[in-house]
């Protein structure tokens, strides 16, 4: 089994009525968290990366490592995705790696800063789609502005709501089998000021795109709950982390429930690496083994991984793909 399309993955999700969770990883432990939660849960995954965002270096090592790794869990469906591809050749390269998945990032110019024009984003995006259908691999596109930034640091980009009447032409003349659409939500560990109500967080927009592009399946970005238990235990051992909300479990269920299928999240589960590595170096002292603070983060981000299967609805759902 090991290694199937995102479209397999969420067809499926659609049919069952659940979302799936997909999951930022750096490095090669971060994935076998990952890995070793959906065996644990028996639960269909999502392992994504981004171009550049890896501790490994360079990407071509890194990617082919977790392609291996990914052949050593074979009960396990396993979309492998490239998040945010900032361009075509990006993708291209992910394909030729062997990802099953590419989201192409067309709603952004290169600069990472101007938001593209809507016909610009059609442009790239299908481009992008037309390579990799020819190839057997799912393609993920964007509208709208998911605002703040990947690395967790202050915002980069202004939050657009995505518009339903673009969405459903943006689909008819790309053909993405998946869209990410701006819904109030943004990336990194700062996102809203208070908690999330409707005026901030629009889940009625899931429901009318959704009814819009049926046969399009629509991704949440953004989606982290931001603990604060998790935050007050970095900060308690020399972090500075802000008081934030993140999107609460609540909202990310009844999300998969208006249409949602896949469900990104990178925060929550860097938080709960952090916090558990940062309280065994405060406490040790004189820890210095990256194998031995490394570990307690693998563990930590393994159980919060594990959990959101369950909110999300994927866990107990391997057996659609055998």
């Amino acid at each position: 089994m090991a290694l199937i399309t995102l479209t397999a993955a969420l067809d499926a999700a659609r049919a069952g009525g659940y979302g799936v969770g997909a999951f930022n990883v750096t490095d090669l432990a971060q994935a076998e968290a990952v890995l070793d939660a959906a065996a644990e849960t028996d639960s269909p995954v999502i392992v994504q990366t981004i171009a550049g965002a890896s501790t490994h270096g360079r990407d071509e090592l890194f990617w082919e490592a977790l392609v291996n790794l990914i052949a050593h869990y074979p009960d396990v469906p396993v979309v492998l995705h490239l998040d945010h591809g900032a361009s075509y050749d990006d993708c291209v390269r992910a394909i030729g790696a062997g990802f099953t998945s590419v989201m192409i990032d067309g709603s952004m110019r290169e600069d990472h800063v101007t938001p593209a024009t809507f016909e610009e984003n059609v442009t790239v995006t299908r481009r992008v789609v037309e390579y990799a259908h020819e190839r057997g691999v799912s393609v993920e596109g964007e509208l709208g502005t998911i605002g703040g930034s990947e690395d967790g640091g202050a915002s980069s980009k202004e939050i657009v709501l995505a518009d339903p009447d673009e969405a459903e032409r943006f689909v008819a003349r790309t053909g993405v089998d998946a869209l990410a659409v701006a819904i109030g939500t943004s990336h990194g560990a700062y996102k809203f000021t208070s908690p999330p109500d409707g005026t901030v967080l629009r889940m009625d927009l899931i429901e009318e795109i959704a009814g819009r592009i049926p046969n399009t399946h629509l991704v949440m970005h953004g989606s982290s709950s931001l603990p604060g238990d998790l935050r007050e235990i970095i900060n308690a051992h020399g972090g500075k982390l802000p008081e934030s909300w993140g999107v609460p479990e609540s909202e990310k269920a009844r999300s998969t429930k208006l249409g949602i299928r896949k469900i990104n999240q990178g925060m929550d589960s860097h938080m709960a690496h952090a916090a558990a590595v940062r309280t065994y170096l405060d406490e040790d002292g004189i820890g210095v083994d990256p194998a031995l603070y490394g570990s307690r983060g693998r563990v930590a981000m393994q159980r919060i991984v594990a959990d959101r299967m369950q909110v999300f609805g994927q866990a107990g759902q391997s057996y659609r793909h055998r």
